[in-house]
This record gives C-alpha cells, sequence and structure tokens, in this order.
C-alpha cells in the first residue's frame, strides 16, 4: 500500500468509525423518580445557535484552514500568518469564546465512541476531524494560525528563552497523559477535563465583553483566569507552552506528522547550512544535518535494539501502574465519590450530610443500586486505568525508539511533528530571500527574534 493511499484510508476510518457512534445513537435524559408530590421546577436553558450559524462555524474553520494552509506552503509569508492569526483570534476566540473547539471535541468523540446511546452534533464532529485531516495533508497549519488558543501564546512569544531537548523532550510526553487521561475520563463519564481545564476559555469569555461591570456569575471571577495568567507568565519566557508540552490535539498532530502528505519547508531551494533558520525557532523544531557523522554503527543497532525490547516491558509495567491506581481514577466519578460519601456516612464514619447525598436520599433509590453502580464503575476504571498506563508506557518507549533512529538529512529540516508551520524561519532564509529580490537579513538571536 502506497503512503498516499495509507493516508487517505487512515482518514476514512477515523471518519467512518466516528459516524457510525452519530448515527446508532441519540440523546437520552431519564430524570429521578421523585415521586408523584414532585413537581420539576422550571430550568431556563440559554438559546442554542441555530444550525446554520454552527455550519458557518464550521465554514469558516475550513476556509482559516486553507488559507493557512496556501500561506504556509505556497505563498511562504509569515506576516500574512500572523494576520490569518489574529482574524482566528478575533473570531474563535473572542467572538466565539473559544468554543466549540477541536481540542476539547476530542472529549465528545471520545464519549460517542464509548456509548452508543450517545450521539455527538456533526458539526462538533466535523469541527474535530476537520484540523485532523488538514494535519494528515499539510502539517499543522492548524496549530500555525488558525487555533485561538496558540495565537495568544504566539503573540507573546517576543524574546523567549530556548529550551534544552532534552528537557523538549521530557516535557513533550505530558501532552500524551492530558490527551489519555481526557479520553478516559470522557469514555467513561466522568468528566471533561479538558474543558474545565482551558487555559484561555476564561479569558476569551470573560475579559472581552465586560462581565466584570455587568455582575452576575462571571464577575469578580478572578480565580478563572488564574490558569491563564499563569501560561501568560510562562509563555514570556518558553514559547508557546501549552501547544508544546500539554495540548491534547498537539499530542495527535505529532503522531500524525510523520504521515502528512506535505508540509513546510524552510527553504525553498538547496539548504545552505547557514543556521540562521534554526536560531530563528523558538519551538526547537528545526532539525540539523546528520552529512556524514562518523559512528559506531554497532554501537547504534545496540541501542535500538535495546529500545525495541523495551517496548513491551514499559507498556507491562504501564498498564500494571494504571491498574494500581484504578480507586484513585475511579473517584474523578460523581457516582463513585457519592457512593463512598453515602457509606461513610451509612456506617456513622462520617458526621453530616453533603447537598449531593441530601438530593441522593431525596430521590428514595437504593442505596445497594448506588454502590452496585459505583463498583461496575471502578470495574471499568481498572480496565481504562490498564489501558492508559500500556498506552503511556508505549508512548515512553516510542520516544526512546525515535531516539535511537539516526536519519540522514543533508539540510536543516522542520521535524514534522513538532514543526507548528508558523513561518518564522522564512524570513532568515537566505535563499528565501534571495528569491523574492530582498537585502540579507540580520542573523536571528537564540530566541528568534533579531538581535539589535
Amino acid at each position: 500500500m502506497t503512503p498516499v493511499r495509507a493516508r487517505i484510508l487512515l482518514v476514512a476510518l477515523v471518519a467512518a468509525l466516528t459516524i457510525s457512534a452519530v448515527a446508532s445513537g441519540e440523546e437520552r435524559y431519564r430524570p429521578p423518580e421523585l415521586g408523584p408530590d414532585y413537581v420539576a421546577p422550571r430550568v431556563d436553558w440559554p438559546a442554542g445557535r441555530a444550525a446554520w450559524q454552527q455550519w458557518a462555524d464550521l465554514a469558516a474553520l475550513a476556509a482559516a484552514l486553507l488559507a493557512a494552509s496556501y500561506l504556509a506552503l505556497r505563498a511562504r509569508s509569515r506576516a500574512m500568518l500572523t494576520a490569518l492569526m489574529l482574524l482566528s483570534l478575533a473570531y474563535f476566540g473572542f467572538w466565539r469564546g473559544g468554543c466549540v473547539c477541536p481540542i476539547g471535541a476530542i472529549q465528545d468523540v471520545a464519549a460517542a465512541l464509548a456509548d452508543p446511546a450517545r450521539a455527538i452534533p456533526l458539526a462538533v464532529l466535523a469541527t474535530f476531524l476537520l484540523p485532523v485531516a488538514f494535519a494528515l495533508a499539510t502539517g499543522r497549519t492548524f496549530c500555525a494560525a488558525v487555533c485561538p488558543l496558540g495565537a495568544v501564546q504566539d503573540l507573546l512569544a517576543v524574546r523567549p528563552v530556548r529550551v534544552p531537548r532534552w528537557l523538549e523532550h521530557a516535557l513533550g510526553l505530558l501532552a500524551y497523559a492530558y490527551l489519555g487521561a481526557a479520553v478516559l475520563l470522557a469514555a467513561l463519564g466522568a468528566a471533561y477535563l479538558i474543558c474545565q481545564y482551558d487555559p484561555f476559555v476564561a479569558l476569551f469569555r470573560l475579559a472581552p465583553w465586560g462581565a466584570w461591570a455587568r455582575g452576575g456569575d462571571a464577575a469578580g471571577r478572578v480565580d478563572l483566569l488564574l490558569l491563564p495568567a499563569a501560561l501568560i507568565a510562562v509563555g514570556l519566557f518558553v514559547a508557546r507552552p501549552y501547544c508544546r508540552f500539554l495540548c491534547p490535539l498537539g499530542a495527535i498532530f505529532r503522531l500524525l506528522g510523520p504521515l502528512s502528505w506535505r508540509h513546510v519547508t524552510i527553504t525553498p531551494g538547496e539548504c545552505i547550512r547557514c543556521r540562521l533558520c534554526e536560531n530563528a525557532c523558538p519551538f526547537g523544531a528545526i532539525e540539523p544535518p546528520t552529512g556524514d557523522r562518523p559512528g559506531d554503527l554497532r554501537r547504534d543497532r545496540r541501542r535500538l535494539g535495546a529500545a525495541l525490547a523495551l517496548l513491551p516491558a514499559l507498556a507491562v509495567l504501564g498498564a500494571l501502574g494504571g491498574w494500581a491506581v484504578r480507586n484513585e481514577l475511579s473517584r474523578a466519578h460523581p457516582s463513585v465519590r457519592l457512593a463512598e460519601r453515602v457509606r461513610l456516612e451509612e456506617t456513622g464514619q462520617a458526621q453530616g450530610t453533603t447537598d449531593a447525598s441530601d438530593a441522593f436520599y431525596q430521590t428514595r433509590r437504593p442505596r445497594a443500586d448506588l454502590y452496585a453502580e459505583a463498583s461496575t464503575l471502578r470495574a471499568r476504571f481498572a480496565v481504562g486505568g490498564a489501558i492508559l498506563g500500556a498506552f503511556l508506557g508505549l508512548v515512553v518507549g516510542a520516544k526512546l525508539v525515535s531516539l535511537s533512529l539516526r536519519p540522514s538529512r543533508s539540510g536543516y529540516e522542520p521535524h514534522r511533528g513538532r514543526c507548528l508551520s508558523c513561518g518564522r524561519c522564512f524570513a532568515f532564509c537566505p535563499v528565501e530571500r534571495k528569491r523574492r529580490g530582498l537585502p540579507p537579513k540580520p542573523p536571528p538571536g537564540k530566541n528568534g527574534t533579531p538581535d539589535a
């Protein structure tokens, strides 16, 4: 099978599996039985967006992805990518409040695949699949100029420091742990971890529209801005910390990067090894040429063999570790926490009641049913924890294998998984500037900006 056919098959498989979950599911909400005298209170739900507005958002996303891919791969214009980034920040960030976003949609897809009775809106599904399809076609152009979370961080990356390569690899594993935990909790109905800890959604929803002045629940919620403030502070010194080390969608993109059909290139012609692009990239995403470096082939083979041998062992150890923390993981589910609280109250180990236990008692539901549900959930979390641990073990093992490989490169090349296609390196490439008829540019400093 050719690489192009493999990519097409992968996209079709993801789409088919997800759409099958949509086609077979429907939303089912059954209120608790509170007795014949109970009258359910009226709940005023906020008006949802009309269908045409949802598809308008989707059309805007598709148009932005097409524009970002063209500007990165063909026009090779960092200035135009920055302009598109500002437009995306204004629309997808401040105007749409950062939702629905492809990052959070990971949880909707995971929940729909795990529960056939749960439906996922087609607009949400397409919001997730579009950036994934473009990642397979043109690389991380979504990260370059479409993602509002990336835009906020990119605008702050004025004079960041360079992260050591070993630390870059180590911190990059955090995104896979975040992705695995988010998928597990969403699939088992425990929580939407990504949405709960979205770093900038509070900034998008509170700051721009004067929520402080209008009053209400959002007024004075300084705590909601603590996380974005912390990331902004870190982003002043480390370029795009969330994108590089935490973003779950970025973790998926890193896995798909080597499969991408096209990818941004540093130079439009032959690399002259000037190193200007390497110094211009604040993300550590440019790989140096290997040339004809001497090396011990036998030693390299032993290193690779050891990494491959460790791969299944790490997966087994990870599975055992995930199974060992099954009880801690299960407490993320509200039903498990409620069952533990009710049992403590029943046995006299806890004094008084909580709002959750009071609500449970009013339903007149047998405690045995609650305990049985919690037991079932713990069993599911035991399996899910083992799968999560095995996944993380495989990720660590795959990282060791990748570090053991020594691919041949004749010039400086962007790493297909880590490169954000931002185009910062274009302006410093002498070959690019000669093609455009521009004078040589002053060499960048170690932080990716021109020296004075």
